[in-house]
């Protein structure tokens, strides 16, 4: 009797070993019966640390998916709570290179989720890739995520690119500021020249040559944009883009309206301007001079009383409200981590019961679904050939505080199905 026992005790641990799922476990790292371990890096210091909201969406957004019931009756996704390991990289990709190890090496996580900036996500792109580690959902709009996709198959972003949305802005000048002169100001790495590329392919090669009297770069770990912004004003420009992170957005705006440089129209791309730092922009200048502002926005936003009665927006306040009770909801870029995150569980849903890395990507260049926190309209298409998540968005205006959404859903890369 006791080897019959003895028998049937190493048979089961053996089916637990070599079944993926049995028993409640998985093969798959980062995946236990209890369990979906993902990290990621971002600014909560440094350059970019305006972007630490992101983090806190993010994880709010997966303590609110651990404790309600889904889908399927089971809380978490499947029965399986997410753990969501983050460390701060202050946007220095020396720092992302060490912590992404980490993440994979130490702390063995299923994959990396909303890892933040161009140039960071660059810098351990081909590391991730290597290991086969999905480095999805990053928090930037680099064209690369998209077209890059043979070379760098474990990669993928959510938002519109940079470059969609720089075409936005000069189809929209093209058509309101028609042959008035131009000023750029722009982060001088491969975030800042996707917005530029994107611009200057709307506007055409001679229309650039006759217009832009004035391209200014800064670097990313430099004090202030003091000495472009004198240059810009000097130009006299009527139509001014800034193309920078939030720092740098609010300094130009401060220093623009402090020597005296009256541009006709500014646009300000969308990673640095949300309502709470246009506000802070107001504050360092004058509404007068941040008023009239045009953006893009693919995002419903929690600081514009115009969608207040959303469902969306209404749920996301009550989530807010019980779990980070602290926290200023009305600051867009947590529901910017929502909307991650969201996207990050339908995929898990997705990729089954006992999920797997290849599972997950399979996942996310197979959606056809919705994201509440979306603009209506809006939809996640993807597909073995097209890893643009998001490509859908909005102009909107500026104006004593709020953004004012106009005009139609634009598809930003015109052609797709």
């Amino acid at each position: 009797m006791r080897k019959l026992i003895a028998c049937c005790v190493a048979l089961v641990a053996a089916l637990a070993l070599t079944v993926p799922g049995a028993l409640g476990g998985s093969s798959e790292t980062g995946i236990t019966g209890r369990t979906i371990v993902v990290g990621g890096t971002l600014p909560l210091t440094g350059a970019a640390a305006a972007y630490s909201p992101i983090v806190l969406g993010l994880k709010t957004y997966f303590t609110w998916v651990n404790a309600r019931r889904g889908p399927d009756g089971k809380r978490g996704v499947m029965g399986r709570q997410i753990v969501y390991k983050v460390y701060d990289d202050a946007y220095n990709p020396a720092n992302t290179t060490q912590l992404t190890r980490r993440l994979v090496e130490q702390d063995k996580v299923f994959a990396t989720v909303g890892q933040l900036g161009t140039e960071p996500v660059l810098a351990t792109r081909a590391y991730l890739n290597q290991q086969k580690v999905p480095q999805v959902l990053v928090a930037t709009g680099a064209s690369y995520w998209g077209l890059q996709y043979k070379q760098y198959p474990w990669t993928i972003g959510f938002q519109p690119d940079y470059i969609a949305e720089g075409r936005l802005y000069g189809l929209h000048i093209k058509a309101n500021f028609n042959g008035k002169k131009i000023a750029i100001l722009y982060q001088n790495d491969d975030y800042g020249k996707d917005y530029l590329y994107g611009i200057k392919a709307a506007l055409g090669s001679n229309y650039v040559k006759a217009n832009v009297v004035a391209e200014e770069s800064y670097e990313v770990t430099a004090p202030t944009v003091a000495s472009q912004m004198a240059k810009i004003k000097a130009s006299g420009a009527p139509v001014f883009l800034i193309l920078g992170l939030p720092g740098q957005t609010i300094q130009a705006y401060a220093f623009g309206s402090g020597l005296g440089y009256k541009p006709e129209q500014i646009y300000v791309n969308s990673v640095g301007a949300t309502a709470a730092f246009l506000n802070v922009a107001v504050q360092r200048s004058s509404p007068g001079y941040v008023n009239g502002s045009i953006t893009i926005n693919y995002l419903k936003d929690p600081s514009n009383p115009a969608q207040a009665n959303d469902a969306a927006i209404q749920e996301y306040r009550r989530i807010m409200a019980k779990y980070s009770p602290s926290a200023n909801a009305s600051n867009q870029l947590y529901i910017y981590g929502f909307a991650l995150a969201d996207t990050f569980v339908q995929a898990m849903y997705k990729a089954g019961k006992n999920p797997t890395r290849a599972g997950l990507m399979s996942a996310l260049l197979s959606l056809n679904s919705t994201n509440r926190f979306a603009l209506p309209g809006s939809a996640m298409k993807t597909s073995k050939s097209d890893h643009f998540i998001v490509s859908q968005m909005r102009l909107q205006r500026f104006n004593n505080g709020t953004w004012s959404l106009f005009g139609p859903l634009v598809e930003g890369r015109p052609g797709r199905p």
